[in-house]
């Protein structure tokens, strides 16, 4: 019994070792961002997990001594004690200052996730089947989002093409959202039709876009680049083919993609391009799909 102990201990001890030591590259663990919002989350989730790790250990590690320790084979009898006001006082304040001390910082990061106040830009995103659409309100421009045309092909059956020879498949669009960098994006979400989900992981953030209603989320991105999501509530047949891509740009190049927007808008704001490429996209859709993207 005495090994047992000994292995016992030692995984107490790595349980608690830090968790730079033992992080690494672990895929199963939360996305850390380049939000200011993602990376609050992230160590809100670790911060969480931690105290959990410590009351797994204590707990587990009490109840295998003591099974391993007072086992009926080594003479043990059972205790016989009356009950103690002052041990129920204690282990209920334990509990509730751990909950506590959880719930401040959790409270104040929900805090900020709601707070779209400042906002330098809003864009409203309407979910369609099987498309976005974002309208950059204030700014004349306005575009629909939908499956690139290579991995639309590659997904049909009987196709022919090499699922693995197209780059990013079945995450990539013909008009990604392009957003400047460091500025607060403020997001208006809404439906057209059933219920999706709007999800960039690498912001941190996901909320649902839901008919006659219009939720709200915020994000600040700090590096430059490309960041990809997808749809993130079922609704449809093809769910799995609505990505969402957001193309964080200095403010000087996304000044120029504005003006750029604005100079081939019509006066609805929609680019004449838009409908064409949607139509290349969808070729395989049906003609109701078609005629809501018109």
């Amino acid at each position: 019994m005495s090994k047992i102990l000994k292995y016992t201990a030692s995984a107490g001890l790595a349980a608690c070792l830090p968790f730079g030591a033992a992080h690494a590259e672990w895929a199963l663990n939360m996305t850390k961002g380049v939000t200011e919002l993602s990376r609050e989350i992230y160590d809100l989730h670790m911060l969480i997990f931690w105290i959990c790790v410590v009351i797994a250990v204590a707990v587990f590690g009490m109840m295998i001594y003591s099974i391993v320790a007072f086992r009926k084979s080594q003479g043990a009898v059972a205790a016989n004690f009356d009950h103690s006001t002052k041990v129920e006082i204690i282990w209920t304040i334990i509990p509730i200052a751990i909950l506590i001390g959880m719930a401040v910082p959790a409270a104040d990061t929900l805090i900020k996730i709601e707070d779209t106040r400042d906002s330098q830009l809003t864009v409203e995103v309407t979910g369609y089947q099987w498309k976005w659409h974002y309208k950059y309100l204030n700014e004349n421009v306005s575009f629909f989002s939908t499956l690139a045309r290579d991995s639309n092909r590659a997904r049909q059956l009987k196709s022919g093409v090499d699922p693995y020879s197209v780059p990013n498949y079945l995450l990539d669009v013909d008009n990604p959202l392009v957003v400047p960098l460091g500025a607060k994006v403020r997001v208006l979400l809404t439906s057209n039709d059933v219920l999706h989900a709007w999800w960039v992981p690498a912001f941190g953030m996901k909320k649902d876009a839901v008919p006659g209603f219009v939720n709200e989320i915020w994000f600040r991105a700090d590096q430059p680049g490309i960041y990809r999501g997808q749809c993130a509530e079922l609704c449809g047949r093809d769910h799995g083919f609505m990505p969402v891509v957001v193309d964080v740009r200095s403010q000087e190049d996304f000044d120029r993609w504005l003006k750029e927007q604005q100079a081939g808008a019509g006066s609805d704001g929609t680019a004449p391009a838009t409908v064409a490429a949607v139509r290349a996209s969808s070729s395989n859709a049906p003609s109701s799909t078609l005629a809501k993207a018109e």
